[in-house]
């Protein structure tokens, strides 16, 4: 079974960027769709980002603003956010699934693999 590490969380300013990764422990790309999910204190869990081989889905509070990505030598996932606000601040995890539907790779109950998660802070 795959597994995920996640990092690059941290704080910053409103307008600010931050990159996370998360390094898969073998080679995702063609095997496994891929998405990000977050969740802030007293609230659920949403999808903000999803990748399946060359097919990409964006929540649409962060479209725009944040770019999903994966370098398939390195097995590594990434999340490029830029043009932070404090209503993003939450810990974000990475999730992994064979064969999800393109449609539905928000989904999180259909996640089997999931990192330990990054905290993002986004002050005013």
């Amino acid at each position: 079974q795959v597994q995920l590490v996640e990092s690059g969380g941290g704080s910053v300013q409103a307008g600010g960027s931050l990159r996370l990764s998360c390094a898969a422990s073998e080679y995702t790309y063609s095997r496994y769709c891929m998405a990000w999910f977050r969740q802030a204190p007293g609230k659920e869990r949403e999808g903000v980002a999803g990748i399946c081989s060359d097919y990409t889905t964006y929540a649409d509070s962060v479209k725009g603003r944040f770019t999903i990505s994966q370098d398939n030598a390195k097995n590594t996932l990434y999340l490029q956010m830029n043009s932070l606000k404090p209503e993003d601040t939450a810990m974000y995890y990475c999730a992994a699934q064979r064969g999800v539907a393109w449609g539905l790779l928000l989904r999180s109950s259909l996640y089997l693999y999931w990192g330990q998660g990054t905290q993002v802070t986004v002050s005013p």
